[in-house]
C-alpha cells in the first residue's frame, strides 16, 4: 500500500477506535478486580462496616459512562442496602469521579449495615446500574464477601453491675475534741481564769462521758507550745514548763473525776505551723509579706528578724497572733465502737427503727439473699424517704432480676430525691440496654466518684466498639462483658482467666469460653464448653450452627450433632 493510501487508513482506525472507547456496553466487572475488607464481615458497635476496594482495568471504563455500584447484604428473609458510589467516565459533564478509559483506577468505597442476627449467614453483593447516553442497563451483581462475625453482640448491657449507693457505716468512729489553756509572755504558769473556762469545763465531761460509756475508748494528750519570739532556747525551756505544769495539772483533774485513761505530752519550742496557720486566716495587713517570708527563710532566727524588721504589721502579730501561740493544747482523742455486724443483721430483720441509714444500708450488703436484701432496701426507703440510696437500691435489685421497666422507675424516683452518680450510671445501662448509645454516654460520661463507674464506662465503650478503651475501663472485672472486650482485642489468655473468674457464670460464659477455644484451635475446649453452654439454653445450639466463630468446625461430626 502507498504512503498516499495508507494515511487515511490510519485516521479512520482511529476514529473507529475513538468510537469504540464511547459507544458500546460496559462487560461486566470480574470479581478479580474487588476486594471486601474485612472478610468475612464483623459486628462494630452495632453496626457491620466494609470497606471495598475496586481496580478498574484499563480501557475497561467507557468514557460516556456513569456506573451506580450499591453494596447489598442479602440474608434470609431480606436485605439491607448500603451506601451507593457513583462513577463516571472522562466524558460525562457531572461531578462523579472520573475513571480514566486508557489507565484505569483505584477506588475505594466504605459502607455499613445496622446489624440484625439474621446477618450471620449472608452474602454481601455489588450491584452495578450503568448509564450510557439515554440508555440505562445493569451488569450482573458480584458476590464479593460471605457472612458475618457477630461475636460483639454478644455484650449486654442488662448483665452489667448496676451502681449501688453505697453506705457509709464506720465501725469505729474516730473524734477528736480540743481545749486551749493560754498562757502570759514568758510564762509557764496555770492562771485561775484560764482554768475556770467553759471551754475546759466542757472538755473535761467529754472525756467524762467516754469514758463511762461501754462502747468508748479515750485517751488524751497535752501538745505545749511557745510563741516563735524570744529565741529558741529561751522558748523551749518556755514551753517545757507549760508542758509539765498542763500535765500536771490534767492528771490531778482526771483523778478527781475518776477517770483512768493515757496520758501522752510533748512540747513544741517555736510554734512556726501555728503562727502560718494563723496568720493565713487572718485580716492582718501585709499578710502575703509575712507569709512570704516564711516560704523563704527555714532558720527560725533569720524567720524572726526578718518579721520584726517589717514594722507595719509586728505590733499587729504582737497584739493578735502571738497570743494565741502561748498555749497548751488539750487533745481528747475518742474512738466510738459501733454495732457488730451480728447485731446490726439481727435489728435489720427485728427492729430496723433502731438503726440509722447508714447501718440499714450495710445490713443489706451483709446477705447474700437477693429477697432479703431488697427487703432491708425497701425497709430503708420507708424510714428515710429522703435518702437517694435507698430508691436507687432497690431499682439495684430489680435490675439484678431482670425487671427493667420496675428499675428505671425507681432510679428515676433517686434522682428526684436529689440527683446522684449512681442513678444515672444505672440509667445509661439501660440505655445501653435499648441502643440509645448517646443517651448512655451522657449519663454515663456526666458520672463520678461510683465504684462501678469503670464498668459501666466499659459497657459504653464495648457497645461503641472501642474495645481497647473498653478493657481499659473494665479493669480488673471479672465479668462476661469484660472478657468479650479482651476477645475482641484478641488477648485470649486474659479473657479466659476472666471467664474462669466470673461471680455468676451463665450460658453465655460458656459460649465465650467456646469462642476463645475457636480462636485458640482448642477443638476439644470448643465441644465441651458449646455443651455445657447449650445444657443452660438450648436456643445457642442454633447460635452456634450459624456463627462463624466455629467455621472451621462445620464438618466435624461432634460438633454437628451437638448444634443439630
Amino acid at each position: 500500500m502507498s504512503k498516499k493510501n495508507f494515511l487515511p487508513f490510519l485516521v479512520m482506525a482511529a476514529i473507529l477506535m475513538a468510537l469504540a472507547s464511547c459507544s458500546g456496553k460496559l462487560k461486566p466487572l470480574s470479581a478479580q478486580y474487588i476486594q471486601a475488607d474485612p472478610q468475612p464481615l464483623e459486628v462494630v458497635g452495632g453496626q457491620v462496616p466494609v470497606t471495598i476496594s475496586i481496580a478498574y482495568p484499563a480501557k475497561w471504563f467507557k468514557k460516556n459512562a456513569t456506573l451506580t455500584i450499591t453494596p447489598v447484604l442479602r440474608y434470609p428473609g431480606g436485605e439491607t442496602w448500603g451506601t451507593a458510589y457513583t462513577f463516571q467516565g472522562e466524558k460525562v459533564r457531572a461531578n462523579n469521579q472520573v475513571i480514566p478509559y486508557g489507565t484505569g483506577g483505584n477506588v475505594t468505597m466504605k459502607s455499613s449495615f445496622k446489624y440484625k442476627p439474621e446477618m450471620k449467614r449472608s452474602e454481601l453483593y455489588l450491584t452495578f446500574d450503568v448509564k450510557i447516553g439515554n440508555k440505562s442497563s445493569r451488569l450482573p451483581d458480584i458476590k464479593i464477601a460471605d457472612g458475618v462475625i457477630a461475636t460483639s453482640a454478644l455484650a449486654n448491657a442488662a448483665t452489667a453491675n448496676p451502681a449501688v449507693g453505697a453506705d457509709k457505716f464506720q465501725r469505729i468512729i474516730k473524734e477528736a475534741y480540743d481545749a486551749n489553756i493560754l498562757f502570759l509572755i514568758q510564762q509557764a504558769e496555770l492562771r485561775s481564769n484560764e482554768l475556770s473556762k467553759g471551754e475546759l469545763k466542757d472538755w473535761k465531761d467529754r472525756v467524762k462521758k467516754a469514758n463511762d460509756a461501754a462502747n468508748q475508748n479515750v485517751s488524751v494528750e497535752v501538745s505545749a507550745y511557745a510563741s516563735p519570739d524570744g529565741g529558741l532556747s529561751l522558748n523551749e525551756s518556755l514551753a517545757e514548763r507549760r508542758e509539765a505544769n498542763t500535765t500536771r495539772y490534767l492528771k490531778g483533774e482526771l483523778n478527781k473525776r475518776k477517770i483512768d485513761v493515757p496520758v501522752g505530752a510533748h512540747y513544741t519550742a517555736q510554734d512556726w505551723e501555728g503562727f502560718k496557720e494563723l496568720v493565713s486566716k487572718s485580716n492582718l495587713q501585709d499578710k502575703d509579706l509575712v507569709l512570704r517570708v516564711l516560704s523563704m527563710y527555714s532558720d527560725p532566727e533569720q524567720r524572726e528578724r526578718e518579721i520584726k524588721n517589717i514594722s507595719t504589721v509586728f505590733r499587729s502579730l504582737a497584739d493578735e497572733i502571738l497570743p494565741k501561740l502561748r498555749r497548751s493544747r488539750l487533745t481528747a482523742n475518742i474512738e466510738i465502737i459501733g454495732k457488730s455486724d451480728e447485731e446490726i443483721s439481727r435489728l435489720a430483720q427485728s427492729n430496723p427503727k433502731a438503726l440509722n441509714v447508714e447501718e440499714l444500708l450495710y445490713a443489706a450488703t451483709l446477705t447474700t439473699n437477693d429477697v432479703d436484701r431488697e427487703a432491708i432496701y425497701t425497709k430503708a426507703s420507708e424510714l428515710f424517704p429522703g435518702d437517694c440510696r435507698t430508691w436507687n437500691n432497690i431499682g439495684m435489685q430489680r435490675y439484678y432480676a431482670g425487671d427493667l421497666r420496675k428499675a428505671e422507675e425507681l432510679f428515676n424516683k433517686s434522682n428526684s430525691v436529689q440527683q446522684n452518680s449512681a442513678a444515672n450510671i444505672n440509667l445509661g445501662l439501660l440505655a445501653l440496654t435499648r441502643g440509645e448509645r448517646d443517651k448512655a454516654q451522657q449519663l454515663i460520661g456526666g458520672a463520678s466518684d461510683v465504684a462501678e463507674l469503670g464498668e459501666a464506662l466499659g459497657m459504653l465503650y464495648l457497645e461503641q466498639g472501642d474495645y481497647a478503651k473498653a478493657v481499659s475501663s473494665f479493669g480488673a472485672a471479672k465479668t462476661n462483658n469484660a472478657a468479650l472486650a479482651q476477645i475482641l482485642t484478641k488477648d485470649y489468655s486474659k479473657a479466659s482467666q476472666t471467664l474462669n473468674a466470673v461471680t455468676r457464670p451463665d450460658a453465655t460464659t460458656d459460649y465465650l469460653k467456646a469462642i476463645v477455644s475457636a480462636r485458640t484451635n482448642d477443638a476439644a475446649g470448643v465441644i465441651s464448653h458449646l455443651k455445657a453452654a447449650i445444657s443452660k439454653k438450648k436456643s445457642l445450639a442454633r447460635e452456634a450452627a450459624n456463627d462463624l466463630e466455629f467455621a472451621k468446625y462445620a464438618k466435624d461430626a461432634a460438633f454437628t450433632n451437638l448444634v443439630r
